[in-house]
């Protein structure tokens, strides 16, 4: 793990690592910000948040953009983002377009040539990112998973695949139904094929009847998003939760669009929901 930048925030240290995933054959640049506890002369181990970015970010969108240091560093926690596909893999078509290959790995396990190689996305972020993660830098085994658009969506499916693994999850604007929307139809049918069944593993809206864990899904959503009715469908989520009894907390919010000014409005209630659920309170 080579550490290529670090700054200063809050009296804790955003730090940027780079190092070879075997899970998707490939350098991969991650990002993270250690809270001062976490940084000083005898580091304490803390809690973890992974932040899973949407369509063409990199790790270092949510870094510099969402305003977490300032609470995340009041409430000793960590954030991890790592970057939304491969990169510099040379797959025909990769970087064709903004919803499919570099920059939009869509957090999934791909099972179709040429992106079956490469782009495991699922495993990389529940898997091998944390364990590297968690053997290198002052954090424990204490984790919490939250996201944005495409990153809401990944954040969703690694909670409801993976029961035990995460103390919380929330999410903003995350799509919510991508087997019915034209973002997760595109994306679905590259990296797994036309089979629907084989995409219901990976919709949120599809794995919540049968979620072997029931974590309250906190997504808070723009009524100005531009991509809210054909894209995002937090109401047939939200529907469907409620048919199950899995509990659900959509807060829609008047005026506010899918940019990171959104996100920025209330990241510091997404970090204190996770904190809770972590079981730490910071300053």
């Amino acid at each position: 793990m080579e550490q290529i930048a670090s700054n200063l925030s809050f009296d804790g240290e955003h730090r940027r690592y780079r190092h070879r995933s075997e899970v998707l054959d490939c350098e991969m640049e991650f990002s993270v910000f250690l809270p001062p506890k976490a940084v000083k002369n005898t580091p304490q181990p803390v809690p973890v948040l992974y932040w899973l970015s949407g369509l063409t970010c990199t790790d270092q969108n949510f870094m510099q953009k969402a305003g977490a240091h300032r609470r995340a560093a009041q409430l000793g926690m960590a954030i991890v983002c790592p970057d939304t596909s491969p990169r510099g893999v040379n797959l025909p078509g990769e970087d064709d377009s903004y919803d499919f290959g570099s920059g939009a790995g869509f957090y999934l396990n791909a099972t179709q040539e040429p992106w079956s190689r490469h782009y495991r996305m699922h495993d990389y972020v529940v898997e091998e990112l944390p364990a590297l993660v968690e053997k290198s830098l002052p954090v424990s085994h204490l984790r919490s998973i939250s996201g944005h658009s495409m990153g809401g969506h990944g954040a969703l499916v690694a909670a409801l695949r993976n029961p035990g693994r995460y103390a919380s999850v929330s999410a903003f604007a995350p799509v919510c139904h991508p087997s019915e929307c034209p973002w997760g139809i595109k994306a679905f049918s590259g990296y797994l094929g036309e089979d629907r069944e084989a995409w219901a593993e990976w919709d949120a809206t599809l794995l919540v009847p049968g979620a072997p864990e029931k974590l309250q899904l906190l997504i808070d959503q723009g009524t100005a998003d531009d991509f809210l009715s054909e894209q995002l469908h937090p109401e047939t989520l939200a529907d469907t939760c409620e048919k199950v009894h899995h509990p659900v907390r959509l807060r829609m919010h008047r005026g506010y669009d899918h940019s990171y000014f959104f996100i920025a409005s209330f990241i510091d209630e997404h970090l204190d929901h996770h904190a809770r659920a972590l079981g730490i309170t910071g300053s």
